[in-house]
């Protein structure tokens, strides 16, 4: 079997196979049928591939529920989603994800947001109303109200009864939360626990007492690491009372590490936030701009302080040769140690000494590097200097020197800083994410420049 065919075989071509029944001469019952052997998953991938009609004739085969699952499941949820007849279009909004409900009417106008909150059954648009009342920043926002609560003081048999009559309305069921009479949060139970629990036991011996959760105010950022610990597969949200109102599931945990994730590679590109490629130009535009403009003011500086050695440079041309070079090393150094440095920043623990020990290690880890690659700059260049551009052996290998040194330094500064200043952003309260891979490396020119320059002025009263 060639490996075309083996790849065939292992990874069957599902949307090639949906489009050709969708577009095939199958009556609708037949067709329906032979759709519900694909996951939902399946089925989403495919709409990509369908005209518009394709994908009428989809929606009117399959079953509102059926419809609803596949349509979560899209990457244009809200496109696919306009496309449907209001009616068609308010069913699948009371059947989805309250969260994804939420995102859908808030991409409306108002008077079109209203018009269709008023359309939804009255108990899913309460839901809706509950989430949508959350800062987008909030975890709240993320929560569903897909989960399983069971009273506490009553029998295993009658939790059992309970868990089956919610089961039908909600899937997440490996985890059942136990509440008080006033809905206000007292453990959670093992789905595995409560069946093999015999029935004369009372409830509360495998109730999980000390389990965690977090509050629907808070901000994600500030709860994000303490819920990235825990491996539960859903985590309950409270109200200021301390009543259940939703969970985060795995899902939405993933999710939510996913989007801390892009909008910390977003910071450290030099940008306020993460972006797609359906944002508005303009609005990518005002993201960057700010951070270009003080990259800008520090770029002025830095080409400032290389005019102040424009004698040095005239004196001696072969030094602006290998500012490039100096300059490079020496924000390679300082974007690791930024990266090093935020991932340990993860843990909101550290101790004082323990960030002193970690600029610390940064800074031999640069003198160390610098010191391997100085020398290795001492004998290149200088052997470069001499046998290929035919220079003197004293002024070849002094400006070798004079590179190695300036590297050494640079890239010592360079640890520092790239550990130092998002240490000092964090110590601010400001997100240490912002000191940015642009940010630190415009800042290690600067130091770069000055180290490399002054040496060269040093190197030319010496001689001279």
């Amino acid at each position: 079997m060639n490996t075309e065919a083996l790849n065939t075989t292992l990874h069957p071509d599902y949307k090639s196979e949906i489009a050709q029944l969708i577009r095939s001469k199958l009556t609708p019952k037949l067709l329906r049928e032979k759709l519900l052997d694909y996951h939902e998953n399946d089925i989403a991938a495919t709409l990509e591939e369908l005209h518009r009609e394709e994908r009428n004739k989809l929606y009117r085969i399959l079953d509102i529920d059926t419809l609803a699952a596949v349509l979560e499941y899209a990457e244009d949820f809200n496109s696919y989603l306009e496309e449907l007849p209001v009616r068609t279009r308010i069913e699948i909004l009371s059947r989805i994800e309250v969260s994804a409900a939420v995102n859908y009417l808030e991409s409306l106008e108002k008077r079109e947001r209203n018009t269709v909150m008023e359309l939804i059954p009255a108990e899913p648009r309460r839901e809706i109303s509950m989430l949508a009342a959350f800062d987008k920043d909030e975890i709240g926002s993320k929560m569903t109200t897909n989960y399983i609560s069971v009273k506490s003081g009553i029998s295993v048999p009658q939790a059992m009864s309970q868990l089956l009559e919610q089961a039908a309305e909600n899937d997440n069921v490996s985890t059942i939360y136990v509440v008080d009479e006033d809905e206000t949060f007292v453990g959670a139970i093992d789905l595995k626990d409560l069946i093999i629990a015999r029935s004369n036991h009372e409830l509360e011996s495998i109730v999980m007492t000390s389990y965690p959760y977090v509050y629907a105010t808070e901000l994600i950022d500030d709860c994000i690491e303490t819920i990235r610990g825990y491996s539960e597969d859903s985590i309950p949200v409270l109200d200021a009372e301390n009543k259940l109102k939703g969970v985060l599931t795995a899902q939405d945990l993933a999710q939510l590490i996913q989007d801390e994730i892009g909008e910390d590679y977003a910071k450290l590109a030099g940008l306020s936030a993460e972006e797609d490629l359906k944002e508005p130009v303009f609005k990518s535009i005002g993201k960057r701009l700010p951070w270009l403009v003080i990259l800008f003011g520090l770029g002025l500086l830095v080409s400032s302080v290389v005019g102040m050695f424009e004698s040095v440079v005239a004196d001696l041309t072969l030094i602006a040769s290998f500012q490039s070079l100096i300059l490079g090393m020496a924000g390679n150094v300082g974007t690791q140690s930024l990266a090093v440095t935020i991932r340990m920043l993860v843990d909101e623990n550290l101790s004082a000494k323990q960030k002193f020990q970690l600029v610390f290690k940064e800074a031999r880890v640069g003198l160390c590097n610098g010191f391997i690659l100085g020398i290795l700059s001492f004998l290149l260049i200088g052997g470069y200097l001499h046998f290929i551009k035919g220079e003197l052996l004293a002024v070849a290998f002094s400006v070798s020197l004079c590179t190695g040194i300036a590297m050494m330094i640079a890239m010592l500064l360079s640890g520092i800083s790239g550990t130092a200043i998002p240490l000092l952003l964090k110590k601010l309260k400001i997100d240490p994410a912002v000191a940015s891979g642009p940010f630190i490396t415009t800042i290690n020119d600067l130091v770069a420049v000055v180290t490399y320059y002054g040496l060269a002025w040093g190197l030319l009263h010496w001689t001279n």
